[in-house]
C-alpha cells in the first residue's frame, strides 16, 4: 500500500518510494494497476483505489478502451445527438463533422461501455432532463 505523509510546516506531501512504477508497455501498465480485472470488476470500491495518469486525453481514451475489453459482458454503444436544430445550419455543420468533434469535458460521439464500467459525471450539461435517484442517474 502506498502511503504518503504531510511534511510539517511546509505544506508539502512526501510520497512513498514505491509511489510510481515504470513499465515497458500499455498492457503491462494495465495489468500492474488493474490485476485480475475479471475477478474484481463487481467490487465498486476496487477501481477507486487505483488510477493511471495520462498526459493526453487521447492516451486516456486508448487506455480506457483496452481496459473495457477486460470486463465481461456485452459492449453497449451510446451515441450523442448529431442533428442541428436549425435546418439552415445543415450545410455549415454536416453530421460527419459533428460526430468527429472530440471536445474536452464532453463524452465522445460514440461512447462504448460494458455493465460494470466506471463512469464519472463531471458536468451535467442538460440538467432539466436528467432525473436522479438514490444510486445515480436514470
Amino acid at each position: 500500500m502506498v502511503m504518503s505523509q504531510l511534511i510539517p510546516r511546509s505544506n508539502l506531501i512526501k510520497l512513498a518510494t514505491d509511489f510510481c512504477h515504470f513499465t515497458d508497455s500499455r498492457q503491462e501498465l494495465i495489468q500492474r494497476v488493474f490485476p485480475d480485472t475479471e475477478q474484481h470488476f463487481s467490487n465498486h470500491n476496487w477501481p477507486s483505489e487505483r488510477a493511471i495518469l495520462a498526459a493526453k486525453n487521447k492516451d486516456a481514451d486508448d487506455l480506457n478502451a483496452i481496459i473495457q475489453n477486460f470486463l465481461p459482458g456485452e459492449l453497449f454503444s451510446y451515441k450523442s445527438v448529431d442533428t442541428v436544430t436549425n435546418q439552415d445550419d445543415v450545410v455549415n455543420y454536416p453530421t460527419e463533422f459533428l460526430n468527429s468533434l472530440e471536445l474536452p469535458g464532453l463524452p465522445p460521439h460514440n461512447l462504448k461501455l460494458r455493465v460494470g464500467s466506471v463512469v464519472i459525471m463531471l458536468q451535467n450539461i442538460n440538467s432539466p432532463t436528467v432525473q436522479w435517484n438514490k444510486t445515480g442517474c436514470e
